[in-house]
Parts: structure tokens; sequence; C-alpha cells
């Protein structure tokens, strides 16, 4: 079946793409020794900045509408609406927000985040992930969830789930490749879970999608993809998507985009990196003077991990939000069967600093000119395989392992020489390029055109990684 399907499609249009609480819980823990109420020893970097005491309370703020007064100056501002509405909440508080809620703010602010009214994937955005490098990655996607849905007894009613779907470009692609299986395809109920309404736009423009009447609860759009006759339906959380059907749940470079906590080691433990404003309104890192409440989730995280894993390292970035919804997709695979693929980059390991900022496919720095450049951090896969294990003794989880395995025990190879086949020149050229950035390690060695567009292999840095129903075995391909 896997060869029938590798070789049914035919190949679509390329475009060439560019390479560019209080914590009751903390001295139970001997591997931590915390930074007490007086001033903290200042530690080498000269970067960051030690407060005096801050009050422990915390503060709910309600970040639906850009609203902060502004500073009484006869001065015209040049900060933008999301510069003004951080500054506003650090004023408001009374003292520096975490890196993962200034990270959540820069990203899906409802008014000005980085994610919400644009386009900001491929060679005109600010990045390029593997859906838009080649039509192969979401047809050996679709692959893995026909194969899971066999597995799974070929179902009558199926959830499709895709995370952070971009611009729709996977799920298209997989609905192509898998449109002449129609006893999969009639099986499934497609949903989408996005916040962005300008991505809900484009994802329902590549699905091919015509609109019908819908008043579900929690629905925010329902249609129909004309790719393949499949219902599809939107949805801002994971929450909203019905439960009581398998579920198979797809999280292609979503889980690298979830706010992550940073704590930085000194002489008395281990202290939260935190973001404050200097005299002269400019953004800047401090260290918490006391532990936070993510110390909660250093505390698992390291528990988890071997002693001399976190000996070795200064600094370390923890994911609560990864943890959380790892958990919830552990309980609903568990009682619902079905299964999870995650695709991203990371380590199999804690995780030290990885925290980056990107814009017009450039590295620039994480606190200059918010909301214009994306954020997004290594995935901690083995903190995933934890929290799922943890959250229920019903699924399984395997891998992980390089997305060249991964893509390569799936077919890929089949797949290219089939379409090389049947294209033009331009097209083959398209062809081999995309193959070697979703599989290939480092600079590609066949390249001829210039030096700055030269393709870099993914096949190594992006992992796979699976949570299924133990009722269903191994996956292919973690076999």
């Amino acid at each position: 079946m896997l060869r029938k399907l590798l070789f049914r499609q035919a190949p679509r249009a390329y475009r060439f793409l560019s390479t560019q609480s209080t914590l009751p819980l903390l001295s139970k823990c001997s591997v931590f020794s915390y930074c007490s109420s007086s001033r903290p020893e200042i530690p080498p970097s000269n970067s960051i900045e030690h407060l005096e005491d801050q009050p422990t309370n915390t503060i709910s703020i309600d970040r639906s509408g850009l609203c902060s007064p502004p500073e009484h100056s006869h001065e015209p501002s040049s900060d933008s609406e999301l510069v003004k509405h951080l500054k506003g909440i650090i004023k408001f508080r009374g003292g520096p927000i975490s890196v993962a809620e200034y990270m959540e703010e820069v990203l899906t602010n409802p008014k000005a985040g980085f994610y919400i009214n644009r386009d900001v994937f491929g060679a005109e955005g600010d990045f390029i992930t593997s859906p838009e490098v080649s039509q192969m990655f979401g047809e050996m996607v679709g692959v893995w969830a026909m194969c899971l849905w066999e597995q799974m007894g070929q179902p009558k009613r199926v959830n499709l789930v895709e995370l952070g779907p971009g611009r729709g470009t996977l799920m298209a692609d997989l609905l192509r490749g898998a449109s002449k299986f129609k006893n999969f395809t009639e099986s499934l109920h497609i949903h989408m879970v996005e916040c962005s309404p300008a991505l809900q736009e484009l994802q329902h423009q590549s699905l091919k999608c015509m609109d019908e009447e819908n008043t579900s609860e929690g629905v925010d759009k329902r249609s129909l993809s004309t790719l393949a006759g499949t219902p599809v339906s939107w949805h801002a959380t994971l929450e909203q998507v019905p439960f009581g059907l398998p579920t198979i749940i797809i999280a292609h470079e979503f889980y690298d985009a979830l706010p992550v906590h940073q704590f930085q080691r000194g002489s008395r433990g281990w202290c939260e990196k935190m973001i404050d404003v200097t005299e002269d309104s400019s953004f800047h890192f401090v260290l918490s003077p006391q532990p936070t409440p993510a110390t909660l989730y250093l505390m698992k995280r390291c528990k988890w991990a071997v002693p001399k894993e976190v000996e070795k390292l200064n600094q370390i970035e923890v994911c609560p939000k990864a943890m959380d919804l790892t958990s919830t997709l552990a309980k609903r695979i568990g009682v619902d069967g079905g299964g999870a693929l995650i695709i991203d980059y990371g380590l199999n390991g804690v995780v030290s600093d990885s925290l980056q900022a990107i814009r017009k496919h450039k590295f620039v720095n994480i606190l200059d000119n918010p909301g214009s450049a994306d954020l997004s951090a290594y995935v901690d896969f083995a903190s995933i395989k934890h929290s799922a294990q943890e959250a229920s003794d019903d699924v399984s989880v395997h891998g992980p392992i390089t997305q060249s395995q991964f893509l390569g025990s799936l077919g890929i190879n089949f797949r290219v020489e089939a379409l090389l086949q049947n294209c033009t020149d331009e097209q083959a050229e398209a062809l081999r390029t995309g193959y070697w950035r979703l599989v290939g390690d480092g600079e590609a060695p066949f390249w001829e055109g210039p030096e700055e567009q030269v393709p870099i292999g993914m096949g190594t840095r992006y992992m796979a990684m699976a949570i299924v129903n133990k009722k269903q075995g191994i996956p292919i391909p973690f076999q």
C-alpha cells in the first residue's frame, strides 16, 4: 500500500525558496539552592542585572487590548503599540516579566502579535518550514497518518487535528496525496487549531474550502475541502476540538513557538531570567531575587534528568506549556485512541540557552523591536516523553528519530524518483533541492547556484516523536 501511495500522485507546480504560588516543596529538593531575598551576587554575564526585592504577589493582566497610559512627556514616542503594551505591563506590575510572558505577548498578542495579522512563512516571509520546501513532506506525513489509521482498525470517523497549521500547506499536500484512498479520507474530520485570523484565511484558501452554515459552540468556522471532500473546522484552542472520536494529531514546528522560562545558575542557586525596562526605556535582562512559580517546572525537569546532565549547565530552559500540552494530548489519546506526531528542531535532553529571534531569514536580538521577529526555542523531546508517560498509562512514546530517518523509512526516496520521471528540468532542480533540505545534513554537495542560496539540510537538525495509544502497537516507522 505504501508504494501504491508514493507513486499515485502527480507533482504539483514547484516554487524555488531561498534558504534564508509560594513554593512549599522547594526545601524538599536537595538539587537546588535558591536565591535568597537578599541581593544576589551578580553573574559573569554583563548583559543581566539582579533585582532588589520585589513583591511576590502575581497580578493577572488583561492583554485583550493594547491599552497602557502614555508616559508624561512632550516628546513624541516612536515605540510601537506592542512595545508600549509591554512597558505598561512592567510599569503597572512594578517589576519585570518572565521571558515566557514576553515571548507569548510578542507572538500571540491579539492585536499586535507576530503571528496574528500577517503571513510569516515562505521565501517572502521570515522563515521557511518543511511543507513550504516540498510537497513530499506533507505526503509523507499523510502516509504516516494513514498507516496509523490502519493500525487503529480503520475507524469510520476520525478527528485529524493540526496544531499551528501555518498556511495550511502540509494539510493540503496530505489530502492531495491521500485523495485516492477514499475509505481514509471519508473517515476524516479535519480540525485546524489556529489563533490567527490572517492564517485561518490562508489555510481556507490552501485547502480550497467551500463554507457551510454552522452554529456549533466553539467552532469559529466550518467548511468542506474540495481537495478530498473532507469537512474542516477551525478552533482557537485544542480544547475546542470535540472529544469522543479517535484522534490523529500533527504538531509540526508548533512546540518550538511555545513560551519558555529561562533560568541561570548563580552562587546562590537557580534564578529565573526576567525582562525589565532600563532608565533609558530599553528592554534588558535581570534575575529574579527569589523563586518564581515556574521554578516548580524547573524542579520537575531536573528530576527527570541525569544529575550530571544538569551539573554541567549554567542555564536551563523549561517550557511549562509544552509539558501541559503533552499531558493533554496523552490523556486524550489514552481515552479516545489515536496518536500524535511531533516534528520539530530540538534536543533529546535538557535545553540550555536556545531562544532565538528570526527576521527575514536572519538572526536578530530577541529584545530588538518586539513583534517584528519570530521567537522560537529548541524543543526538549525528553521532557515531552516524560510528560506523556506521567499523564497516561495507556499511551506509549516512540522516538525521537531524525527527520531524515522518519521520511526515509516512509519512502520519500521512492517518491522523489517517481516525481522526477514526469517533470521539467526546472521542477527536477526544485525537487532535488527540496529533497536535500528535508533529509540532507549540511550544505548540498550538488549545488552550482549562488553561494548565498545553497540548500541547507534539515535532516538531522529536526526530529520526530510519536505518542500513541498502546492498543495500536508501535507506529510506523518507529519499529
